[in-house]
């Protein structure tokens, strides 16, 4: 029997992870997407020499990539090389004090008794908890389906047990008391989308994911490993069409067969899968008439991730002191995060976080040069911004703030730059409202409150990626896709998949 047909809308990291995992099922699969390249929001820019990674910069818990390769007999690292990072983040506080946060626990501990001494104890308390919100929030709830009311109400108990109704920003605060310590060791919400002094604390696991996996690097850039993903795509038999354009999702019977594209073409397929904002998808992909649970009116009432402004700049000098990640912390913490999330204006005051590759891997700018990109949170489109006004003078605002701090002298060493504004997120990438990271993880946005991997409206219709469960991040987008392998069921017939001796295409399970 013939093998099913799987359409993959989206070729981020959740829709690649999707397609050869539907693959590996032995579906006949295809993936579409708007952009020119795969990567979706892991784009890769090349400004003449520099290579600008567009999004993702740090690799936490590689083994779910390790996973992609292994389901067809191979090995990540014949593909790709994944680097240490050493620190994982640098964090300079206003006060012109920093503290070097990552690798050994020794380290860290030493580092935040240098700033705050006792304090160490504090942090190692903080990471004995979020590894019991690891336990329950990753290890038991990342990679359940949370279609059914049943699974959530199971770890209701759990979770009340460990606090997950306190923010990031409270629950910190009850293991720390140097107020710099509580803003830099709460930033990890920040990093998927979320508000930490509004994002459930189960978000804290993320502080024990990092000390159990550490924090890496592809040599290359992100874009080496999409290009990798890419290359496995290829041997295994995925097929990969670019520049295409989805103008609707065919439904018949309350089941989706297919999309359309921009140009009146449609393609056909048992099932389809979207790595894209769930709200814009039901929004603007499917009819009215046919959705029951998502309706333009419970789309309307939904709460979004902030906007990000990004400055990517090469230079003709090198940064040797600049670490890998550096979080440049403001003088204000609450009232910034206000004018972000609920006020939606543009703040005097900014916090910034500085991406520096070729702290890590040199071949990221020419000889002697250094690449960067700086990130801004900013508030989402909902907050009226007129981008094209204001993106030059916040800029200047960025470079002059990073020439008084980390980088003296940068206005004359700027060889290369080019700006991303959340209008570029929405027109890029179809963010929903701009957000760079889909939905806001609250707690009342998470788990089963969030949209469901499987669509409550469409039969045959799936959702990965960041505004799906289990969240933003690649961790959380990679996890969206595995676990869909415990919904979706096999092909009537397997597909080619690889022999995993041969390296050949043939017929059967690899």
């Amino acid at each position: 029997m013939e093998a099913r047909r799987a359409l993959v809308v989206g070729a981020g990291f959740g829709g690649i992870a999707m397609c050869l995992r539907l693959k590996r099922l032995g579906y006949q699969v295809t993936v579409v997407d708007n952009n020119p390249k795969a990567g979706g929001r892991a784009q890769v820019y090349e400004l003449g020499n520099y290579k600008f990674d567009g999004g993702p910069t740090v690799i936490t818990a590689p083994f779910l990539f390790d996973e992609l390769f292994a389901l067809f007999g191979k090995k990540r690292s014949d593909y790709v090389e994944f680097l240490p990072v050493e620190p994982w983040y640098r964090f300079e506080f206003a006060d012109g004090s920093r503290l070097d946060y990552g690798g050994k626990l020794d380290d860290t501990i030493s580092e935040i008794n240098r700033l705050s001494p006792g304090e160490g104890a504090g942090y190692e308390r903080l990471v004995a908890f979020s590894k019991k919100i690891f336990s329950v929030g990753f290890e038991k709830l990342a990679d359940q389906p949370f279609h059914r009311f049943g699974t959530m109400l199971m770890q209701v108990p759990a979770l009340l047990v460990l606090k997950s109704y306190l923010s990031v920003y409270s629950l910190v605060g009850k293991f720390l008391k140097d107020d710099r310590l509580r803003r830099a060791f709460s930033i990890h919400p920040l990093l998927v989308g979320g508000n930490p002094m509004q994002t459930t604390s189960i978000y804290c696991l993320i502080h024990y994911l990092e000390r159990k996996w550490g924090v890496w690097f592809p040599k290359g850039g992100t874009g080496a490993l999409v290009q990798a993903l890419v290359k496995l795509m290829h041997e295994v038999g995925v097929t990969l069409e670019l520049n295409r354009q989805v103008s609707k999702v065919m439904v018949e019977g309350k089941k989706a067969i297919g999309i359309e594209l921009e140009n009146g073409e449609e393609m056909l397929a048992d099932l389809v899968v979207f790595d894209a904002d769930p709200p814009k998808v039901y929004k603007d992909l499917i009819p009215a008439k046919h959705r029951s649970k998502w309706t333009d009116k419970r789309l309307g009432r939904l709460s979004f991730s902030m906007g990000l402004f990004v400055w990517y700049f090469g230079t003709s000098k090198i940064y040797q002191d600049v670490k890998h990640h550096t979080i440049l912390l403001g003088k204000s913490y609450l009232p910034l995060l206000q004018k972000i999330f609920r006020e939606k204006k543009l703040s005097e005051d900014f916090s910034l976080y500085l991406h520096r590759p070729t702290a890590t891997d040199k071949s990221m700018a020419p000889p002697k040069h250094d690449t960067f990109y700086v990130l801004s949170p900013v508030p989402n489109l909902l907050g009226k911004i007129d981008w094209e006004k204001e993106k030059e003078s916040y800029r200047e605002k960025i470079e002059t703030y990073l020439e008084n701090t980390v980088l003296p002298g940068l206005t004359k060493s700027i060889v290369t730059s080019k700006v991303f504004t959340p209008n570029d997120f929405e027109q890029r990438y179809l963010a929903f409202n701009g957000a760079a990271f889909g939905m806001e993880p609250l707690l009342l946005q998470s788990a089963w409150f969030r949209p469901h991997n499987k669509s409550e409206d469409i039969k045959g219709l799936y959702m990965v990626g960041a505004s799906t469960h289990p969240g933003a991040g690649i961790p959380g987008v990679l996890t969206s896709a595995k676990l869909l392998d415990k919904v979706i069921p096999e092909s009537f017939a397997k597909g080619k998949v690889m022999d995993k001796k041969t390296g050949e295409q043939a017929y059967g399970s690899a």
